[in-house]
């Protein structure tokens, strides 16, 4: 590996630069936005830097991979979106206690605004409920530096360390420094320790001692760590981690600035010291008023009354991410003069929302249910990945979302307190993340609906990574796919089809026998993403055109599919050849058979 030099990479890149260069031998994650570049560079390339690699099956698995890894003496990552700690909270609370042999990092990838999560959950917390130090990085070029700085922490305190990023972090790009490896990495050896690992209550009790001990230790480092410094001179304070740093360090003026790196344990006496002779102290952080609330009350404890403004006083904003507009309108602190933030034009701008890809299999398979369910409608159970998009108009098959696996939880109750039919949707890599539970909870207490489960053959929406029914061919280990229609029949469900959803036909009929079906039933929609098809350079095309002497203009392909390749000229349907693929299911349900293959 290269050890000198200057890069610009994404901010996910230099994680995993800082992690080579930390001699991290060990990786696991389940992919989820915005963190999933880290195990795309890492499938590429941990082979190459003497790491081993995974795409776990989920967060949780992922967590506890790792944890034996670093039980064993290797330095471990797990990394995961925020929502996905949630999953892996189980094995994280404990493992928090027992703590670890070689450094163990669990990064978080927040994602204030939601720009593609369901929530914007602010992960910090997690750092108060199982008392692991925590580190933030501002920058891409941070977060290369401080991952190591944390992998360091990790092994003297023998505890994992939490390192939250934010989306603006990780999908930022920056120059990075080479360096030379610090660490290479070593193989493990675990040695048996029952009385630390085997969490009975009476091991739990003593661990719960030694967590404490370990937090109080992090404190000490906290208030020595070269990570919390304070820059700039003034009366007034800021008190900011994180990204947020970046936008009052170019925005603000005349401020003294404490920057948290390692921001937990909060070092108490550093915050007092900062505050104490300060005119006002504002606190910028973005999401909930995480750092404001420690320092309130480190404030009160200490006797300090330098006022402290922020969220709770409404100068900051709690929902959403930060920009220059919302720094320059926080009213305590004044801000550098200069040109005026962009403004939004005066014109009224059409709006894009996501839509499902020109030839995505799942619009067949979203046409097949609609046509199959028919007037009489469904409660449509929904989960996490591209098919969402199947909300919109004109299928509009989502009525609830939740959480990965949550389409075939809430069937179950959907199924067991209406009358009208339920249909749950939920993806192939989503299915094996925690699909599989929730349809043995099915089986086992007798629920009535139907499940599709499109499958892709892929993780599409994060980056097309492999999952269980695809296989592994990365890091020089291949295994072969795990076929979903054998798993779904040991779960218990007896009537199960797997079908292509570009067969319309054939799509329409298993669905409808499906939903006839007299007890639990699961269609298995499987057709490959055209677009992972493109990325192998292995996907056939050809393109269709309107016969306009044969077309009628009823625009039943439009309203019954909504295909971006479709556009109008006047009342004419038209095909865009650019964006066409050929999938052919516009062909399959135009009553005119005017959809032609292009020569």
């Amino acid at each position: 590996m290269d050890d000198s030099g200057s890069l610009l990479v994404l901010g996910n890149e230099a994680i995993v630069r800082g992690c080579i260069e930390s001699g991290v031998a060990f990786a696991s994650t389940y992919p989820g936005t915005p963190s999933s570049e880290i195990g795309n560079t890492l499938q590429r390339i941990a082979h190459k830097a003497g790491m081993y690699f995974e795409f776990s099956t989920n967060e949780k698995v992922a967590a506890e991979v790792a944890a034996a890894a670093a039980a064993s003496g290797v330095r471990s990552l797990a990394f995961m979106k925020h929502v996905g700690v949630n999953v892996a909270a189980d094995a994280i609370m404990t493992l928090a206690a027992t703590g670890v042999d070689g450094g163990m990092v669990i990064l978080t990838a927040d994602d204030p605004s939601a720009h593609s999560s369901q929530n914007e959950q602010d992960n910090r917390y997690y750092s108060l409920l199982s008392l692991l130090p925590m580190f933030e990085p501002s920058t891409p070029a941070e977060a290369k530096e401080m991952i190591k700085e944390a992998f360091k922490t990790s092994e003297e305190l023998r505890s994992p360390v939490l390192f939250r990023t934010t989306t603006r972090v990780n999908h930022a790009r920056g120059v990075i420094e080479l360096m030379p490896r610090e660490a290479e990495p070593g193989g493990g050896g675990f040695v048996k320790d029952p009385l630390r690992y085997v969490n009975i209550p009476a091991v739990a009790r003593m661990n719960r001692v030694k967590q404490l001990e370990r937090q109080q230790a992090a404190l000490q480092l906290a208030e020595a760590s070269d990570l919390n410094v304070v820059e700039g001179n003034g009366g007034v304070g800021v008190v900011t981690a994180g990204v947020a740093y970046t936008y009052v360090k170019e925005w603000m003026e005349d401020v003294s600035i404490l920057k948290l790196g390692m921001s937990a344990p909060l070092p108490e006496k550093k915050v007092a010291d900062f505050i104490r002779d300060k005119d006002l102290v504002l606190v910028v952080e973005e999401l909930e008023p995480f750092l404001e609330d420690q320092v309130l009350r480190v404030a009160r404890q200490h006797g300090i009354g330098t006022p402290v403004f922020g969220k709770r006083t409404g100068h900051m904003p709690r929902a959403f991410e930060y920009d220059p507009d919302v720094i320059s309108r926080n009213g305590v602190v004044p801000v550098r003069g200069g040109p005026e933030p962009l403004k939004a034009p005066d014109m009224a701008l059409p709006t894009r929302p996501p839509m499902l890809c020109a030839g995505c299999p799942h619009r067949g398979t979203y046409y097949a249910a609609k046509k199959a369910v028919g007037k009489e409608g469904a409660i449509y159970s929904s989960d996490i990945g591209c098919y969402t998009l199947g909300m919109q108009p004109p299928f509009q098959c989502a009525d609830f979302l939740l959480c990965m696996g949550g389409s075939v939880g809430a069937a179950c109750g959907f199924a067991a307190v209406n009358e009208q039919k339920v249909v749950a949707f939920i993806g192939d890599s989503t299915f094996f993340h925690t699909g599989v539970p929730p349809l043995m909870n099915a089986t086992f207490n007798g629920h009535k609906f139907v499940l599709v489960i499109v499958d892709n053959r892929t993780t599409a929406m994060t980056g097309h990574q492999p999952h269980p029914g695809t296989g592994r061919s990365h890091g020089g280990r291949d295994t072969n796919p795990l076929p979903i229609e054998p798993l779904v029949r040991a779960c218990g469900v007896e009537h199960v089809v797997t079908v292509d959803p570009l067969d319309v036909k054939a799509a329409h009929k298993a669905m409808k026998e499906a939903l006839d079906h007299d007890g639990m039933a699961v269609v298995v929609s499987q057709s490959p993403c055209p677009l992972e098809l493109k990325k192998r350079r292995v996907l056939e095309t050809s393109t269709y055109a309107v016969d306009q002497e044969k077309c009628v203009q009823c625009h039943h392909c439009v309203e019954a599919l909504a295909c971006t390749a479709f556009y109008r000229e006047g009342e004419n349907v038209m095909i865009d050849a650019d964006l066409c693929i050929g999938c052919g299911v516009c062909a399959k349900v135009c009553p005119r058979g005017a959809m032609e293959v292009l020569e």
